[in-house]
C-alpha cells in the first residue's frame, strides 16, 4: 500500500459520537460504502478502495470506538442499532437523496447486515456485500437449527464453528484480554497477520492507535453476541445480497456464511474466493474489489431468483 493523497475528510456525528469519514472518487457517480471490522480502522479497505475509486464514490469511515472516530461511553453505545444509526447517518451525509452500495468485512459486515435489515434500508440502501461477518440473528437461528437436529453433519458443523469461535469466550474476560492486546498482541499484530494470513507489510496499517482500537473493540462482542445470538429476531433482506467466502477464513466456516441465508435475502448471489479472513488486505484484494464493481453494476439478482455461485 502507499499513501493516498486524494482522499478527502470529514466528521459525521451520530448519537453524540463524532466519526471520521474518508471518501475518494468522484461523488456524481454512484456511491460504495465500506465497512471495516474488528480491530481495524478504515485503512483495511486501502487496495479496494483505490481500485473501485476508478468507477465509483467510495467512502469509509472508522467505526466509533476504532480510529479517529469517538468513542461511546458505556456498552450500550455498542449495541448493533447505534451502529446502525452510524452506517446511515455517513450514508445520508455523503450521498443525501440517492443509496449506497454496502460492502462489510468482519465486524464491519455484522453492523452492515443490521442496517441492511432495517425497515430504513429500503431506498437507502442498494446492495450489501458481507465478506467474513454473519449476521448475529441469522447465526443464532442457524446454532438452534443444529442443536434442535444433532446429526453428524449438524454436530460437524457446530464443532468446527465453536473451534474457530474460541477467541469470543475469551473476549468476555474483564481483564485478561485488555491486557494481552495492550502487553503482547497488538505489537505483534503485523507479524500475526503476514505469518498466519498472508498479508504483506502495508503502509499505514496496521495503525498506532491499535491497542487501543483492539481494547474498545470488545466491547462489540459484549455488547452483542449474547443477545443476538441466545435470543434471535428474524431480520430480513429486500435489497441483494452478496456473499463472498474466503475458503481459508479461520474464523467464520463456510457452513456458518451460508447459514440458510436464501431465508433471509431472497436476492442472493454467493461467491468463493481462495483466501483468508484478511482477503481484503492480502493479494486477492483486487479480486474482491473486482467481486463488489460486478455485483454493484450488476443490480444483483431478482427478487425470488435463486442463488448463484463462484469461485474466483
Amino acid at each position: 500500500m502507499t499513501a493516498d493523497l486524494d482522499i478527502r475528510t470529514h466528521t459525521v456525528t451520530c448519537g453524540g459520537v463524532p466519526l471520521a469519514v474518508f471518501s475518494r472518487g468522484d461523488p456524481a457517480k454512484p456511491t460504495v460504502l465500506l465497512v471495516h471490522g474488528y480491530p481495524d480502522t478504515h485503512r483495511v479497505w486501502d487496495a479496494v478502495c483505490r481500485d473501485l475509486a476508478a468507477d465509483f464514490h467510495v467512502v469509509r469511515y472508522d467505526v466509533r470506538g476504532a480510529g479517529r472516530s469517538g468513542c461511546p461511553a458505556g456498552l450500550a453505545g455498542f449495541r448493533l442499532d447505534r451502529l446502525a444509526d452510524d452506517l446511515f447517518a455517513v450514508a445520508d451525509a455523503v450521498s443525501p437523496g440517492r443509496p449506497v452500495h454496502v460492502a462489510g468485512h468482519d465486524w464491519g459486515s455484522i453492523q452492515a447486515w443490521h442496517a441492511v435489515t432495517d425497515a430504513r434500508a429500503a431506498g437507502r440502501i442498494a446492495s450489501f456485500t458481507t465478506i467474513s461477518g454473519p449476521c448475529l440473528d441469522h447465526a443464532g437461528y442457524w446454532f438452534r437449527r443444529r442443536l434442535a437436529r444433532p446429526t453428524p453433519r449438524h454436530l460437524a458443523q457446530l464443532i468446527g464453528q465453536w473451534r474457530r469461535s474460541w477467541y469470543i469466550a475469551a473476549f468476555q474476560l474483564p481483564v485478561a484480554a485488555p491486557f494481552v492486546w495492550r502487553h503482547w498482541l497488538a505489537a505483534r499484530w503485523d507479524r500475526y497477520l503476514r505469518i498466519g494470513e498472508g498479508v504483506a507489510p502495508a503502509f499505514g496499517y496496521p495503525e498506532p492507535t491499535l491497542a487501543d482500537d483492539a481494547v474498545r473493540g470488545i466491547a462489540l462482542y459484549r455488547a452483542n453476541i449474547r443477545s443476538h445470538v441466545r435470543r434471535p429476531r428474524p431480520r430480513h433482506a429486500a435489497v441483494p445480497v452478496q456473499v463472498i467466502t474466503p475458503t481459508r477464513d479461520l474464523y467464520v466456516s463456510a457452513a456458518l456464511a451460508a447459514q440458510d441465508l436464501d431465508r433471509w435475502a431472497p436476492r442472493l448471489s454467493r461467491a468463493t474466493i481462495d483466501a483468508t479472513h484478511w482477503s481484503v488486505l492480502t493479494e486477492e484484494g483486487p479480486t474482491v474489489a473486482r467481486m463488489i464493481r460486478q455485483f454493484v453494476r450488476s443490480g444483483g439478482p431478482a427478487s425470488g431468483g435463486t442463488t448463484c455461485g463462484g469461485t474466483a
